[in-house]
């Protein structure tokens, strides 16, 4: 049995350095899930950038397959990242116009991790960059807004782009409804997805689920 490809030591360590909320053990099954869809000659895309931190093992697997990851987020932070949630950073909110904004600290962290010739960031909803996108992808990371409009939008904008053979990640996949503001929202649309018919799972590491495209539809 092959070993699981794990990120060089010194990307692990970014990533650990980096601010976020990924756990290691779910940012490895990541990695290896993007080392495996990089095979695929086609772009890695994320949905969710925050501070970067899971663009990071995605950045190294690209790098490894020789192409790239494109990362979709506003940067204004989602739903629990605003003032009075339990997820605000006051450290990543600019002073001038008083709104947050994760994209300084994002660039900061590539630079750190010697990682940004192999990322292209998008600043932009998701809804609307998907519209204007126009090939496939060979992974899809959602890793965004936690609401069900959000993760439903997310879904649908992205998913139809994973090429047959490529995966489809969910992250904060939590099935027990006392979870209802953090991880029923990429439940339902996990739901959603294997009811399709079109993915299958083939991992589950905590709330993070890797799915493949198998056949058409969403």
């Amino acid at each position: 049995m092959l070993a699981t490809p794990t990120p060089r030591p010194e990307t692990l360590a970014a990533f650990e350095a980096a601010k976020g909320f990924m756990p290691v053990n779910e940012g490895l099954a990541l990695h290896a899930a993007a080392i495996e869809a990089g095979a695929l000659g086609l772009p890695l895309l994320e949905v969710g950038t925050y501070c970067g931190r899971s663009t990071i093992l995605l950045a190294d697997a690209a790098r490894e397959a020789g192409t790239v990851v494109v990362t979709v987020d506003h940067h204004r932070g989602s739903e629990e990242q605003q003032p009075g949630w339990e997820y605000h950073d006051p450290t990543v909110v600019d002073p001038e116009v008083g709104r947050m904004d994760t994209l300084p600290t994002f660039r900061r962290t590539l630079h750190k991790a010697g990682l940004e010739d192999h990322v292209i960031a998008v600043v932009g909803r998701s809804p609307q960059v998907a519209k204007v996108w126009g090939g496939e992808v060979g992974l899809v990371f959602v890793d965004g807004g936690h609401t069900d409009e959000h993760a439903t939008n997310d879904y649908e904008g992205w998913a139809p782009r994973v090429a047959v053979g490529g995966l489809l990640v969910i992250h904060d996949v939590f099935p027990d409804p006392v979870d209802e503001w953090t991880g029923q929202a990429p439940y339902r649309i996990y739901q959603r997805a294997l009811a399709s018919g079109a993915f299958s799972e083939i991992s589950v590491t905590d709330s993070l689920r890797v799915l493949r495209r198998t056949g058409a539809g969403v």
